[in-house]
């Protein structure tokens, strides 16, 4: 499914003291099956955008088309766009409630009116996406690890079958072991259904690997939009609206300042990591 916002605008606290434009005429578009990253500091409008994206928030003025239908039409049944729209917030596993996992996944299809061996499929299959066995089912979700919370309560929004998937922070306050684990799902989930994903991260070293699209919001509109790499080369203009690129660019500027020749666009450690062994490589062939 595709997304296009059109000079979307939202203000918080209208008419009160409390006033803040958050959106101001945001356009946009985002076409099916794109893995987009979403970044901006805190304020810069990014959770408020996405929630206008299944309706949670209702736009001052402009629109947003869902795979070209205008959602905020009256005549649009909303909880269908939400069945479409799967938004996982921060701290999904705030949200878990049932007392087995498998009661907690299918509570989203139950509510759909769906029979029972359609639930059973489709709970089975999000938790084996999300690689949940089979043997944890019926065990309490409040007994597993932070990671694997995370990844339940991820699991109960692709028992929704989504079309589009927005995550915001999904490995905030995770290890890096469930960090890493919950995006590598979610690459996967992309390549497997040809997903429309949006994921929302501070964290750069997270979007430079797995996005191939990135989004930078500032005062509520959109400064930058580009291929990742591209963005990624424009330190300068991210620092202007307080951001930084990827550790590793940082590193890359340093390492050319004292006479190495790595290309810009090496922006992971194992990219940097492929670049140096191969300058060494050659610089050894040059020395003999």
């Amino acid at each position: 499914m595709s997304i296009k916002v059109v000079n979307l605008t939202y203000t918080y606290g209208k008419d009160t003291a409390f006033v803040k434009k958050a959106l101001l005429g945001v356009d946009l578009e985002i076409d099916k099956g794109e893995f987009i990253g979403l970044i901006g500091h805190t304020g810069s409008g990014k959770s408020t955008l996405i929630q206008h994206f299944n309706g949670l928030l209702k736009r001052e003025s402009g629109q947003v088309y869902i795979n070209g239908k205008a959602i905020f039409d009256s005549s649009v049944n909303m909880k269908i766009i939400r069945q479409k729209v799967g938004l996982v917030f921060q701290y999904p596993e705030h949200q878990l409630f049932e007392m087995s996992i498998y009661k907690d996944v299918a509570f989203g299809p139950s509510n759909m009116g769906l029979n029972k061996d359609e639930i059973d499929f489709r709970v089975k299959e999000a938790l084996t996406s999300v690689g949940i066995d089979e043997d944890l089912y019926e065990s309490s979700p409040f007994d597993l690890s932070g990671g694997q919370k995370r990844r339940v309560a991820i699991a109960g929004v692709l028992a929704m079958k989504p079309d589009i998937l927005i995550l915001d922070e999904p490995t905030a306050g995770l290890d890096p072991k469930g960090r890493d684990e919950i995006l590598d799902k979610i690459k996967t989930l992309h390549g497997r259904f040809g997903l429309t994903i949006i994921l929302v991260s501070h964290n750069m070293e997270n979007i430079v690997k797995y996005v191939n699209r990135v989004i930078v919001m500032d005062k509520g509109q959109i400064k930058m939009d580009g291929p990742t790499k591209e963005i990624f080369t424009q330190i300068d203009k991210l620092e202007e609206v307080g951001l930084a690129g990827p550790q590793m660019t940082y590193l890359v500027r340093k390492l050319n300042k004292r006479g190495f020749g790595l290309t810009t666009d090496r922006m992971t450690v194992e990219e940097v990591k492929v670049a140096l062994l191969e300058e060494l490589k050659i610089t050894s062939k040059v020395e003999r």
